[in-house]
């Protein structure tokens, strides 16, 4: 018997080996119950049913009109409240100016939402700047939430620095001191901190600062015409009470910003997500992939946080996901997508596999399942250690690489199939005729999907072993072949009792 056979004899004896044989394999890495789906899909997209109504033929001439003389109304007002100010303010406008187009700017502003149909109540009581200078409001989706700010005293905006620079509109903006944020400056979240945190200790020189779109949905001028063709629109506005940080939250502000947001969530009575801008842009590049925009979706905070990934690589997992599941229906990958990606056909081996990416077990794999499966079960599994262990696992004659013949019997014994062709896959590893340790390394860095693939044939031996009565057991080394050439003279009748 040659040594690939014997290779091949080794896996055979472990039980659950054979083709179709249902017995107990190697165990696979716990699944991590610490990723649990979030309740919501998406909470980028709003979807609603249009309907016509006749009464829309009047309302929505007549609204136009008088939204739009109250917005002319209004901006003489903020041309003296902006007057020879800079566009980025640097100290608080207190003066005259202030006191008197702000009860002007309110009094219009409750009076355009009013014209446009809106019936507002509020409930609870307004805290003062001193005593909470950061105001926050939620969930943001419109600009119609503009109203919650015209109902607490024309606060401080934080808002797209885009906006400003749109006539009319922008000048409005700037009238009520906003905290312009840069989507394409990379220092803009570090500034915009920084100028949150200098206006909330001011001792109330600033106006409150309210933090708060959801990213896909009705246009400006479709949310326009659809809430004037409306007879009324019910709003309310909630003032919560003042949440003051506790010792251990002042040290650790995640834990406040999560304890406020879970109190307005239980509010709302709506579910918690950790969907943040990083998920919209994953979400576009789904869409710019062929993808359902929704598979861009992971919760990428909470993901890179526990994976220690950043926003490169999970890109990069992205488009590694849409060269597989582009084919597929519904842009998620199935047992036959994951197959014919790995070049591999259906076994116990590639099914185990498949179903520890498939974490809710609905029989296909989504985005946020590849991501988590990647990091979790290929990449610990494929360090350099390891991936040295599986080469000369691979290497049966320690000649220093692998054979087609070498690569085919080992995958064949790992994943039950004696009648495997691995042509395709030994081509795309191979250079030439056989495969060197660099060209193994390159492609286990690469595709971190086989990292499980090419151990398994570890795992068995171990199983082997420790299956076999204690007298006659072994510690396998990690770093050695069972059939590996060095130990082929000395241990010839220990394998000979194997």
């Amino acid at each position: 018997m040659n040594w690939c056979a014997e290779a091949a004899a080794v896996a055979a004896t472990v039980p659950g080996a054979g083709v179709g044989d249902g017995g107990l394999r190697p165990p696979m890495v716990p699944r991590q119950a610490s990723f649990f789906p979030p309740p919501v899909p998406n909470p980028f997209v709003q979807q609603t049913r249009i309907g016509i109504f006749l009464l829309g033929i009047i309302l929505l001439p007549l609204r136009a009109l008088l939204v739009g003389l109250m917005l002319l109304l209004a901006w003489p007002f903020a041309a003296v409240s902006t007057a020879c100010c800079p566009e980025k303010l640097t100290h608080p406008v207190n003066d005259w100016r202030r006191k008197i187009t702000q009860p002007a700017l309110t009094f219009l502003g409750r009076a355009m939402f009013f014209s446009m149909g809106f019936l507002v109540t509020v409930k609870g009581k307004i805290a003062s700047p001193l005593e909470a200078p950061i105001f926050v409001v939620a969930p943001h989706s419109t600009f119609f939430d503009g109203i919650a700010c015209v109902v607490a005293g024309l606060p401080s905006l934080l808002s797209r620095n885009e906006n400003a620079q749109v006539p009319l509109i922008g000048r409005l903006l700037r009238a009520v001191q906003p905290v312009l944020v840069s989507r394409v400056d990379p220092d803009s979240r570090k500034n915009t901190i920084n100028e949150i945190i200098k206006r909330a200790t001011s001792g109330g020189e600033w106006p409150q600062d309210t933090v708060t779109w959801t990213w896909q949905g009705y246009t400006f001028i479709q949310l326009c015409v659809l809430t004037f063709c409306q007879p009324f629109t019910k709003v309310e506005v909630e003032f919560m009470p003042v949440q003051v940080p506790s010792d251990e939250e002042i040290k650790d502000p995640i834990l406040f910003a999560s304890r406020v947001r879970n109190l307005m969530a239980e509010a709302l009575g709506i579910p918690v997500t950790d969907h943040t801008y990083e998920d919209c842009r994953l979400m576009i590049s789904a869409g710019q992939l062929t993808l359902p925009m929704e598979a861009g979706l992971v919760e990428f905070t909470k993901i890179s946080r526990k994976l220690k990934l950043d926003w490169d690589g999970i890109r990069k997992h992205l488009d590694e996901y849409a060269s597989i599941a582009s084919s597929s229906k519904g842009g998620r990958i199935g047992i036959e997508e994951f197959a014919e990606y790995l070049k591999l056909p259906i076994s116990d081996v590639l099914r185990q596999l498949f179903a520890l990416f498939d974490r809710n077990n609905d029989g296909s794999i989504d985005f946020r399942e590849y991501v988590i499966g990647l990091a979790v079960l290929c990449n610990p599994a494929n360090t350099e250690e390891i991936i040295q262990v599986a080469f000369k696992l691979f290497d049966v004659d320690k000649d220093g690489c692998i054979t087609e013949e070498e690569f085919s019997t080992i995958l064949q014994a790992s994943l039950g199939v004696p009648d495997l062709d691995v042509s395709g896959l030994f081509k795309e590893i191979a250079q030439g005729d056989s495969i060197s340790y660099e060209e193994f390394k390159n492609f286990a860095l690469r595709h971190p999907e086989y990292a499980k693939i090419f151990t398994t044939y570890l795992d068995l031996q171990t199983c082997h072993v420790f299956s076999m009565p204690k007298e006659v057991q072994t510690t396998p080394s990690i770093a050695s072949n069972k059939v590996s050439p060095e130990n082929h003279e000395e241990n010839t009748s220990d394998k000979k009792d194997d």
